[in-house]
Protein backbone atom coordinates (compact mmCIF):
# COMPACT_ATOMS: atom_id res chain seq x y z
CA UNK A 1 0.00 0.00 0.00
CA UNK A 2 1.68 3.39 -1.20
CA UNK A 3 2.10 5.76 1.81
CA UNK A 4 -0.51 8.54 2.06
CA UNK A 5 -2.04 10.54 4.40
CA UNK A 6 -5.36 10.55 5.44
CA UNK A 7 -7.31 13.95 5.30
CA UNK A 8 -8.44 14.37 8.98
CA UNK A 9 -6.74 13.06 11.83
CA UNK A 10 -9.19 11.37 14.15
CA UNK A 11 -6.50 10.24 16.30
CA UNK A 12 -7.28 6.57 16.05
CA UNK A 13 -4.83 4.12 15.75
CA UNK A 14 -5.24 2.12 12.61
CA UNK A 15 -2.20 1.02 11.62
CA UNK A 16 -0.32 1.17 8.32
CA UNK A 17 0.22 -2.31 8.62
CA UNK A 18 -3.01 -3.17 9.77
CA UNK A 19 -4.49 -1.01 6.26
CA UNK A 20 -1.94 -2.80 4.10
CA UNK A 21 -2.87 -6.34 5.49
CA UNK A 22 -7.07 -4.93 4.71
CA UNK A 23 -8.48 -7.91 2.33
CA UNK A 24 -9.58 -6.86 -1.33
CA UNK A 25 -12.40 -5.42 -2.57
CA UNK A 26 -13.13 -9.01 -4.23
CA UNK A 27 -12.59 -11.04 -0.75
CA UNK A 28 -15.77 -8.71 0.92
CA UNK A 29 -17.70 -9.02 -2.54
CA UNK A 30 -17.44 -12.77 -1.24
CA UNK A 31 -18.38 -12.15 1.89
CA UNK A 32 -21.31 -10.15 0.70
CA UNK A 33 -22.77 -12.57 -1.53
CA UNK A 34 -22.84 -15.03 1.05
CA UNK A 35 -24.97 -12.84 3.37
CA UNK A 36 -26.90 -11.61 0.77
CA UNK A 37 -27.52 -15.22 -0.12
CA UNK A 38 -28.74 -15.62 3.33
CA UNK A 39 -30.51 -12.61 3.47
CA UNK A 40 -33.68 -14.23 2.29
CA UNK A 41 -36.19 -15.86 5.17
CA UNK A 42 -36.85 -19.32 3.12
CA UNK A 43 -33.05 -19.53 2.10
CA UNK A 44 -31.99 -18.83 5.74
CA UNK A 45 -34.87 -21.64 7.06
CA UNK A 46 -33.69 -24.15 4.27
CA UNK A 47 -30.06 -24.08 5.12
CA UNK A 48 -31.26 -23.91 8.97
CA UNK A 49 -32.77 -27.03 8.34
CA UNK A 50 -29.99 -28.65 6.36
CA UNK A 51 -27.65 -27.86 9.14
CA UNK A 52 -29.42 -30.74 11.24
CA UNK A 53 -30.45 -33.07 8.91
CA UNK A 54 -30.33 -34.44 5.31
CA UNK A 55 -33.51 -33.86 3.30
CA UNK A 56 -35.30 -33.93 -0.13
CA UNK A 57 -37.03 -31.58 -2.24
CA UNK A 58 -40.17 -32.84 -1.47
CA UNK A 59 -39.91 -33.19 2.36
CA UNK A 60 -38.13 -29.95 2.59
CA UNK A 61 -41.27 -28.52 0.48
CA UNK A 62 -43.41 -29.40 3.34
CA UNK A 63 -41.23 -28.46 6.00
CA UNK A 64 -41.29 -24.78 4.37
CA UNK A 65 -44.48 -24.78 3.46
CA UNK A 66 -43.30 -24.01 -0.38
CA UNK A 67 -43.50 -25.26 -3.53
CA UNK A 68 -41.39 -28.42 -4.71
CA UNK A 69 -40.22 -25.78 -7.47
CA UNK A 70 -39.60 -22.74 -5.32
CA UNK A 71 -37.46 -25.05 -2.88
CA UNK A 72 -35.26 -26.00 -5.70
CA UNK A 73 -34.17 -22.95 -7.14
CA UNK A 74 -33.21 -21.86 -3.09
CA UNK A 75 -31.47 -25.26 -3.07
CA UNK A 76 -29.80 -24.31 -6.41
CA UNK A 77 -28.78 -20.99 -5.01
CA UNK A 78 -27.43 -22.33 -1.70
CA UNK A 79 -25.48 -25.26 -3.14
CA UNK A 80 -23.83 -23.03 -6.05
CA UNK A 81 -22.47 -20.67 -2.79
CA UNK A 82 -20.83 -23.77 -1.77
CA UNK A 83 -22.75 -23.98 1.63
CA UNK A 84 -25.13 -27.56 0.85
CA UNK A 85 -24.27 -30.65 -0.76
CA UNK A 86 -26.16 -33.34 -2.13
CA UNK A 87 -26.02 -36.83 -3.12
CA UNK A 88 -28.12 -38.80 -5.48
CA UNK A 89 -30.26 -42.08 -4.63
CA UNK A 90 -32.13 -43.24 -7.34
CA UNK A 91 -34.05 -40.85 -8.29
CA UNK A 92 -34.07 -38.91 -4.80
CA UNK A 93 -31.68 -35.97 -4.44
CA UNK A 94 -30.57 -35.57 -1.00
CA UNK A 95 -29.36 -32.07 0.25
CA UNK A 96 -27.69 -31.17 3.11
CA UNK A 97 -25.09 -28.44 5.17
CA UNK A 98 -21.96 -28.99 3.26
CA UNK A 99 -19.06 -29.57 6.44
CA UNK A 100 -16.87 -26.68 5.92
CA UNK A 101 -15.82 -23.88 7.90
CA UNK A 102 -17.92 -21.15 6.12
CA UNK A 103 -21.46 -23.44 6.53
CA UNK A 104 -20.32 -24.38 10.75
CA UNK A 105 -19.48 -20.21 10.94
CA UNK A 106 -23.46 -19.15 8.89
CA UNK A 107 -25.08 -22.05 11.08
CA UNK A 108 -23.93 -20.81 14.15
CA UNK A 109 -24.15 -17.48 13.74
CA UNK A 110 -28.00 -17.76 12.33
CA UNK A 111 -28.94 -19.58 16.09
CA UNK A 112 -27.32 -16.78 17.97
CA UNK A 113 -28.76 -14.20 16.08
CA UNK A 114 -32.72 -16.08 16.94
CA UNK A 115 -31.33 -17.22 19.83
CA UNK A 116 -31.93 -20.94 19.57
CA UNK A 117 -29.29 -23.50 20.03
CA UNK A 118 -28.90 -26.62 17.91
CA UNK A 119 -31.30 -29.47 19.21
CA UNK A 120 -28.22 -31.69 19.50
CA UNK A 121 -26.29 -29.09 21.77
CA UNK A 122 -29.52 -28.58 24.31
Amino acid sequence: MPDFKLPHDHNHNLEETELANMPSANQFQVAADVLKLLGDTSRSRIFWILCHCEECVMNLSAMVDMSSPAVSHHLKLLKTSGLITSRREGKEMYYTAAKNAQADLLHHTIEQMIEVSCPDER
